[in-house]
């Protein structure tokens, strides 16, 4: 066997064992499932876990973008000659930092216990203003709230209490500073409950006491049972269900914190969130593919039947408090969590609300681009690497009016080292999970390579044969060319005289022989 008929079959077998090889892993989806189970068992919040440390102190920095809205015709609005103008101000950004602390592993390692305290520090460079400086004038919630209270009393006893507060210039709007109406200042109104009552607090503000503190204690589970448990919520201040909400389905704490999500996430799932700031649980639908730092990401966002009216959405009848008591769509009363404080939370400018909130109030302008709530989630890791989360506060007015006052954009975006880390991680885990295609795809070049070999090895036996039947060919005319016509006779050869004179002559023959051999 030649050498070349070697290197024919040996890239046959190769090229046969690869394919083969190739074709049953990718049947098999071995290389596919070790790697997904690889990474569920690295990604949890086990003790010593890798994604560990980045939970307890997430790198990402979170900004918070207040916006408040400022009346410009509170005396016309309340003389009934115009509806309620507002236009926005801000930002007033902050940088939030929020470490998780008294980290602690329960039943063996499958849940941890942590808080979340959360502080703010003023960013001016990326603000429009100075929020000690800067005034707006909004609703009086704390006269609001009074005026809730005093319901279910007669109407001279409502209008006594007015008249009350009038004498001592309460209105139903205050005009303070962003910073005061922010994070707190002593109302006079609450100053004079306080004397009545102690345990009424004497200071409001949107973020009263909520610099430096967490929004209660959470237990998670770790994802060591179960990859799809990863991160989400057990118990919640001791509970596991709340209690003001008027059903069941509604009270139940389901999913996350919203910081991490399980692996492997599907374009058809529902993802839910708990937000402490709302009482309630959300969920979030799949949007579209996105990418964020060439990191590829699937984005959720709340479809618009989160805040949904029961005859749109049924299971949104239990956060009707109390039952029947429902607003419109887009919007979701606070109140029965919030200490009784007439608040009403949406999207900001009622964006996917009820067209009558919108059209109540000059300066309401929403649009899906600046006001709509968004995850953008890594799908193989469960990582949310951009986030847009925003909340619209307002107050139910005592003429039934729904008032914005202010609305919060929450963001965070991955660092570019997180960036550099997962793009790495993901470029490992394509290349592990590819591998059979990388044999199939060798084995289909190995047999290209093995059809040229064929094809050429024919191609030079054809070549070979001509060459032998073309040396043939010329090794007869060679012969033909080199044969001579010789006079052959039964006599002595004659001299020259006698040859010159003498003709041929009868009985003589012509043979054909070689020259060499003329010695006839």
């Amino acid at each position: 066997m030649t050498r070349r008929s070697c290197a024919i079959y040996a890239t046959g077998i190769v090229c046969a064992h690869l394919l083969i090889l190739g074709i049953a892993l990718l049947v098999a989806q071995v290389f596919q499932t070790m790697i997904q189970e690889r990474i569920k068992k690295e990604i949890t919040l086990a003790e010593n876990s890798r994604v560990l440390e980045g939970w307890i102190n997430p790198p990402p920095p979170v900004y918070m973008q207040y916006f408040f809205f400022n009346v410009t015709n509170p005396d016309e609005f309340l003389a009934g000659k115009e509806k309620p103008k507002v236009t926005q101000i801000g930002p007033y950004t902050y940088r939030e930092y929020r470490p998780r602390e008294n980290v602690t592993f329960l039943e063996n390692g499958t849940k941890i216990f942590a808080t979340n305290p959360k502080s703010f520090v003023f960013l001016r460079n990326m603000s429009s203003g100075d929020p000690e400086v800067d005034r707006v004038i909004t609703v009086n919630i704390p006269f609001i709230a009074v005026m809730n209270e005093l319901n279910s009393y007669s109407f001279f006893l409502r209008s006594a209490v007015s008249m009350w507060m009038g004498s001592m210039g309460i209105e139903v709007f205050m005009n303070r500073t962003v910073h005061e109406v922010l994070w707190g200042f002593k109302d006079p109104l609450l100053s004079k409950l306080h004397a009545m009552r102690p345990e009424v607090d004497e200071h409001f503000g949107l973020m009263y006491n909520k610099n430096g503190t967490h929004e209660g204690e959470f237990v998670f589970h770790t994802g060591e049972k179960n990859y799809m448990d990863y991160g989400k919520i057990d118990t919640w201040n001791g509970i596991s269900q709340m209690n003001w909400w008027s059903s069941n389905q509604s009270n139940m704490i389901n999913g996350t914190d919203g910081s991490v999500f399980h692996t492997f996430l599907s374009r058809k799932e529902l993802l839910y969130i708990f937000a402490a700031d709302l009482c309630r649980s959300i969920h979030l639908a799949y949007v579209a593919d996105k990418e964020v730092k060439g990191i590829p990401a699937f984005r959720f966002a709340p479809p618009s039947d989160v805040l949904a009216p029961p005859d749109e959405n049924p299971s949104n009848a239990g956060f009707c408090v109390p039952a029947g008591d429902c607003l419109g769509k887009g919007v979701l009363k606070v109140s029965v969590c919030r200490q009784g404080a007439p608040i009403v939370v949406s999207f900001p400018h009622f964006y996917q609300a009820d067209k009558r909130y919108i059209n109540a109030i000059d300066g309401m302008n929403p649009n899906e681009e600046e006001h709509e709530t968004y995850l953008d989630i890594n799908p193989t890791t469960g990582v949310p690497i951009r986030a847009l989360k925003t909340s619209h506060k307002t107050t139910k007015e005592c003429s039934g009016t729904i008032f914005p006052i202010m609305y919060v954009n929450e963001t965070a975006t991955i660092d570019d080292e997180s960036a550099a880390q997962m793009r790495t991680l993901l470029l490992i885990v394509t290349v592990m999970s590819n591998f059979p295609v990388i044999i199939v795809g060798l084995g289909a070049i190995l047999l290209v390579v093995l059809i040229f070999l064929v094809c050429r090895n024919r191609q030079r036996k054809n070549e070979v044969k001509r060459i032998d039947f073309t040396e043939a060919f010329h090794s007869f005319a060679t012969t033909k060319d080199e044969t001579a016509y010789t006079q052959v006779s039964n006599q002595a050869e004659d001299s020259p005289e006698n040859r010159t004179n003498q003709p041929l002559r009868n009985g003589s023959y012509i043979a054909m022989s070689p020259v060499e051999a003329q010695k006839c």
